[in-house]
């Protein structure tokens, strides 16, 4: 396959040089199935292909090497840093899968995401259910298992303290089937920080080698459960630390974070 334009970027890093790399792929025509294969063989954690529609909107395809996804917000700032710049700081788009709209916003030289909260699939949790998924017999949660959305959603599952995430080992597989089964893509599991932030991790992998060193659209999914704006640290036990923002704003919602060439 040949593509005219295909440029990395890292977002959501604390250091310079550092984040969650997605690949930004412009001019291209080939099918789902090539850009899937792409990103197999690619194997960076996300590519965004920037189509152009036949109304001349511009509109976002997501493929982890895994699977398409309805919306990846740390490609979608990747995409923001190459679409945006001081004649157009602010563009409309939408994505592939489901036309959702996003509004992709350049200011003091950051990109940033906004975004309104999605209906969450309505299914009956449990803490055996997370106690199940997580593979941790007995294990308390700080508050009730929720799933929320910004436009993938995840199902968020609060524990105790840092220690207790960071020591996880959850059953992949189990979180796959049951996600598949719900409509929700993936569990978070996070906690709170004792200076006020969050922190989590991302379980959408059937691979724990393959783990998300940063997940915007669950910041986003945090913010709206929690109906405040969070910072959500994650990443660190990958050797790749990101930081995340994301500020409630009653109807929508704005996802940040450091976005930079690789």
């Amino acid at each position: 396959m040949q593509y005219s334009q295909v440029c990395e970027l890292l977002c959501f890093g604390v250091a310079p040089g550092g984040g969650n790399a997605a690949l930004v792929v412009q001019h291209d025509h080939s099918s789902a199935e090539q850009r899937q294969q792409f990103a197999r063989e690619r194997n960076k954690p996300a590519c965004v292909f920037i189509d152009t529609a036949a109304d001349g909107g511009i509109v976002l395809d997501f493929f982890y090497p895994h699977m398409r996804s309805p919306l990846c917000s740390h490609a979608t700032l990747a995409a923001a840093r190459v679409l945006l710049s001081a004649e157009r700081p602010r563009l409309e788009v939408r994505s592939a899968m489901h036309g959702q709209p996003l509004t992709l916003i350049l200011h003091d030289d950051e990109v940033f995401l906004q975004l309104s909260p999605q209906p969450a699939p309505q299914v009956n949790l449990s803490d055996e259910l997370a106690q199940q998924l997580l593979a941790a017999p007995g294990i308390q949660l700080a508050s009730p298992p929720a799933i929320a959305s910004v436009g993938s959603p995840k199902l968020l599952l609060e524990v105790a303290d840092s220690a207790t995430l960071q020591a996880l080992t959850p059953d992949l597989q189990g979180i796959a089937d049951w996600g598949k089964q719900h409509g929700v893509s993936g569990a978070y599991a996070w906690c709170r920080r004792p200076d006020g932030a969050l922190e989590g991790r991302s379980f959408n992998h059937l691979n724990p080698e393959a783990e998300d060193g940063a997940t915007g659209v669950a910041a986003g999914a945090l913010s709206v459960l929690l109906k405040s704006s969070v910072t959500v640290y994650q990443g660190a036990n990958l050797g790749t630390p990101c930081q995340l923002r994301a500020e409630f704003l009653d109807e929508s919602i704005l996802i940040g974070g450091k976005t930079e060439f690789a």
